[in-house]
């Protein structure tokens, strides 16, 4: 089962991170790797999933002073 800032690789050699979970898993919106650095956000379904990183990547959130 996929989680919630899971590190996935797309079937089409990408990168993706998953941002949310749709459903109870039919799809996932992603933040997917195009180029080192720069991210583009897309709807991934399991169909397009190759493997699944076993580290899950909890979200930056800066501190408010």
């Amino acid at each position: 089962m996929i989680k919630l800032y899971q590190r996935i690789k797309l079937k089409s050699g990408k990168n993706a991170v998953i941002v949310e979970i749709l459903g109870k898993g039919e799809a996932y919106i992603a933040d997917i790797e195009i180029s080192e650095g720069d991210y583009e956000t897309e709807t991934v379904y399991p169909k397009d999933i190759k493997s699944i990183y076993t580290e899950v990547e909890e979200p930056y959130i800066p501190a408010i002073a």
